[in-house]
């Protein structure tokens, strides 16, 4: 996509696709959105998430397992509780199954016709 800015909208509605129970990476985000090297960018599209709970950024997580950031007062605290209502299991700060709990089966067809709350 070049030059091209990563759609908001777009990050947020793949984003509605990771189902309950399980994660996905920023680096998952910015590749489905077509803009591979954008994780970053997504992990700031998370921080300003006006959607939140219906758009679910609290099922993002880094590459390797790790929490990374999350909103609020309690931070990742609060992103472990979420999770941890959800199935997913985490300890120290990292998921103890990342691999079976990790989602990128993204559709942009599906996206592009979603709505955002």
């Amino acid at each position: 996509m070049g030059k091209d800015k990563i759609r908001i909208d777009l990050v947020y509605k793949l984003l509605k696709q990771v189902p309950k129970g399980r994660v996905t990476t920023y680096k998952a985000l910015a590749r489905a959105a077509g803009h591979p090297a954008a994780a970053r960018a997504v992990g700031g599209i998370m921080r300003r998430n006006p959607y939140a709970p219906a758009v679910p950024c609290h099922r993002v997580v880094y590459s390797d397992g790790r929490l990374g950031g999350f909103g609020g007062s309690r931070g990742v605290e609060a992103k472990a509780e979420l999770l941890e209502k959800e199935g997913v299991k985490v300890k120290d700060g990292r998921l103890v199954d990342f691999a079976n709990r990790y989602f990128d089966a993204f559709s942009v067809h599906i996206a592009e016709k979603s709505r955002l709350p």
